[in-house]
């Protein structure tokens, strides 16, 4: 679950400049996308609000899993039999997501659409999944067996009934891709919030920062920071909605590609960064990982920065952000 906990807009009363800022709600990618934009009129925010929906709708077209005619579905349909050629957009961003398997061991896995949805998360389930049933979850996931050829742009899976899905990269991948496209047509100042995955530029129309204010899902009704939207992009993955407890333990409904069991331990991790699609990769990841891991790992990537919070509410972060500075 992705979800960035609570955005604060700090408009002034007045703007010094002539720049509007318009915004829109709308189902994209089978999630809400919240579109802000500001521009010099309300005509060209709205046309520019446009422009991001159907950027957003070329990529669902490219990689949504269940739509029949996408590349994606393609591939997955030719799993155990033969490679199939893709655009080399759609190879790049399977690319960059294979790259998050080998570094996080397989915490991160795109074929884990093929997982077998033994765990619910709907209050129905009263015991433990069997370990023989977890384990067969799972035997169709492993990033190793997906096979790409640079050299003719195919992507081929080894093994019959696997499948690839970008539910865990897409949103942020369209979310920087249209904040690039944005750019590119001299908008410079906006937000495209996919779902929690959040992608930001520029300032507000009073030159003021984008904010984001951070709650503990423990206490939800407290805000206890603020953090300015410098980096470009935000991402918030998080377990305190959806989980179940067994013997007193608490199972999140983000599941271990690698165990086929839920993860435990943190319950909301925080990602700030450059790019909205990379922040995701690593917010699903240490939410798998641990606290431990977790941080370990993104402590290794400076341009990254994370707040991480246990089950037991407990407030973390990498190395290179200091709570305390943006604490209430």
């Amino acid at each position: 679950m992705k979800q960035v906990l609570f955005l604060i807009f700090i408009l002034s009363g007045f703007c010094t400049t002539a720049q509007v800022l318009r915004k829109r709600t709308v189902k994209l990618m089978g999630s809400r996308f919240d579109i802000t934009i500001v521009a010099q009129d309300s005509l060209s925010a709205e046309q520019n609000i446009d422009a991001v929906i159907a950027e957003v709708t070329r990529i669902e077209n490219l990689i949504s899993d269940w739509k029949a005619d996408s590349q994606i579905s393609q591939v997955n349909k030719n799993a155990g039999i033969g490679p199939v050629r893709v655009d080399a957009e759609v190879f790049a961003l399977t690319e960059r997501a294979l790259h998050f398997s080998t570094i996080t061991k397989g915490a991160f896995d795109i074929s884990f659409a093929a997982m077998d949805r033994i765990w619910k998360f709907d209050g129905s389930m009263t015991e433990m999944p069997s370990p023989e049933a977890v384990k067969k979850s799972v035997e169709k996931v492993g990033y190793e067996n997906i096979v790409l050829d640079r050299a003719r742009s195919t992507i081929f899976l080894k093994r019959k009934g696997m499948k690839i899905g970008f539910g865990a990269l897409g949103e942020g991948y369209a979310a920087d891709r249209c904040r690039d496209l944005m750019l590119a047509k001299g908008i410079n100042a906006g937000i495209v919030n996919g779902s929690g995955d959040m992608s930001t530029w520029g300032k507000q129309p009073d030159g003021s920062d984008w904010t984001i204010g951070i709650t503990n899902p423990i206490r939800k009704d407290t805000v206890f920071a603020i953090v300015p939207l410098r980096e470009s992009a935000v991402v918030t993955s998080g377990s305190y909605e959806k989980f179940v407890v067994f013997n007193g333990k608490r199972y999140a409904h983000i599941i271990n590609p690698v165990t086929g069991y839920p993860a435990t331990g943190v319950c909301s991790v925080t990602v700030f960064g450059p790019s909205a699609e990379t922040a995701n990769g690593f917010s699903t990841s240490l939410m798998v990982l641990g606290k431990d891991a977790g941080l370990t790992l993104i402590n290794q990537y400076p341009d990254y920065r994370c707040i991480l919070i246990t089950d037991d509410g407990r407030i973390y972060s990498s190395r290179n952000l200091d709570v305390k500075a943006y604490r209430l």
